[in-house]
């Protein structure tokens, strides 16, 4: 196949790439056609490697009203509702719902997803479900899974050895929730017990870490030390991170030292944020979003999340990874013309280094044929504009496909 007159990334001038065999096998200008190749033009449009979704809840997305609304919108009712309708899940409801959210995703562009799985259940039926689905899925939709304790390691019957167990039944993750611990002794402890976790099985770590607006929430630095002192660095990601947004400047720029040096990236999730935390402020209101231009400018990894769609922490959602961008620019303050002409690296090449996907991830030769087509010119009119995903190939093989709608005026 032969996709021609694109444009990749931020290139200034149009270019064509050959796929041959599910990988790419030339990039460059005036290619000419093999007998009986396929041809696609691009009419210079923009072509992106896939869309990457660094924190996701799949086994609970689309329950937003089961058993009840969400009425404070808070993230600790949420919490509360999600305990009551994990004692209904099946097997069968899991998969019924995560198969939509995927489809809703991959029509989006989207070829990735880490998505967190709640493992404080001890029939971890959510976790055997999505096992299922990473398999069947993988040629459409690669999924990690990271063990995920919603209702704490320490503070939950059991926790450590549901961990394990989770690790063991196939998850690609150790997560954590310090934040949601009874004590602060139970917050470090249970740090200290996930990179141990994943130390002994080799394992990735995605921590939902300081998710709360409390200053004295400290287990980034838990964490962090521990990414330094294990070696384990890249390996480790900090989701959300809301903390470090209220942390008193002299205690945070002590810390910059400590983050730069552990080498962890970090996962910003701008839609459920801006929307749970700051709850119990008056007014001025804090957004709630970790330090994202500091952080990129610390040297340390920073991409975006959607987190949830339509559950009883976010009663809203389509999965587009443009609306995260483009609420993150805002929230962020993100506004100049750099910031939001090179923002597809936050769902992009930022967010594959947090999966740890390595060099396979991107158009070069060599790689998987991997790639989506906007309907724009260039990221900054794709974001501006809502673009749709035109197409989206995985492996060379077409997955996704979209109509742009067509809008008229009678005046």
């Amino acid at each position: 196949m032969l996709i021609r007159n694109a444009y990749i990334e931020k290139s200034t001038v149009p270019e064509d790439i050959r796929i041959t065999d599910g990988k790419f096998a030339e990039i460059g200008k005036g290619l000419q056609p093999a007998l009986g190749e396929e041809v696609i033009d691009c009419g210079g449009k923009l072509v992106l490697p896939p869309l990457i979704e660094s924190h996701m809840h799949l086994d609970t997305c689309l329950t937003a009203g089961e058993p009840r609304w969400n009425k404070s919108g808070t993230l600790f009712e949420g919490i509360e509702i999600w305990s009551e309708r994990k004692k209904s899940l099946t097997k069968a409801d899991v998969r019924e719902r995560v198969n939509r959210a995927v489809r809703m995703q991959a029509a989006n562009g989207i070829q990735y997803v880490r998505t967190h799985v709640d493992i404080t259940d001890p029939s971890l039926v959510a976790l055997e479900a999505m096992c299922e689905l990473r398999e069947e899925l993988k040629d459409f939709v690669e999924i990690q899974i990271v063990a995920f304790p919603q209702e704490g390691i320490l503070s939950y019957p059991n926790g450590k050895e549901l961990m394990e167990n989770a690790v063991k039944a196939g998850a690609d993750a150790v997560g954590a929730i310090p934040h949601y611990e009874f004590t602060r002794e139970y917050a470090v402890e249970s740090l200290h017990f996930a990179v141990k976790l994943a130390e002994k099985y080799g394992k990735l770590i995605d921590v939902h870490c300081d998710e709360i607006d409390d200053p004295a929430s400290r287990g980034l630095e838990v964490l962090a030390c521990l990414a330094y002192e294990t070696g384990m660095k890249e390996m480790v990601s900090a989701s959300h991170t809301c903390a470090l947004g209220s942390y008193d400047n002299s205690y945070a720029f002590k810390l910059f030292r400590l983050l730069r040096l552990s080498g962890i990236n970090f996962v910003c999730n701008p839609h459920i944020n801006i929307m749970l935390q700051g709850r119990l402020d008056a007014y001025p209101r804090r957004r709630g979003l970790t330090r994202v231009k500091e952080l990129l400018e610390n040297g340390n990894n920073v991409s975006f999340g959607y987190d949830v769609i339509y559950d009883p922490w976010y009663l809203l959602g389509t999965g587009n990874m443009l609306d995260v961008v483009h609420i993150g620019l805002h929230v962020c303050q993100m506004g100049g013309y750099d910031d939001i002409a090179d923002s597809y690296k936050l769902v992009t090449f930022n967010a594959a280094k947090a999966l740890h996907l390595g060099d396979a991830y991107g158009i070069k030769p060599g790689n998987p044929a991997n790639l989506i087509l906007f309907d724009a010119k260039d990221f900054y009119e794709a974001l501006n504009e809502r673009a749709v995903v035109l197409k989206s190939w995985k492996n060379g093989k077409l997955i996704a496909s979209s109509t742009p709608a067509k809008k008229e005026t009678h005046f």
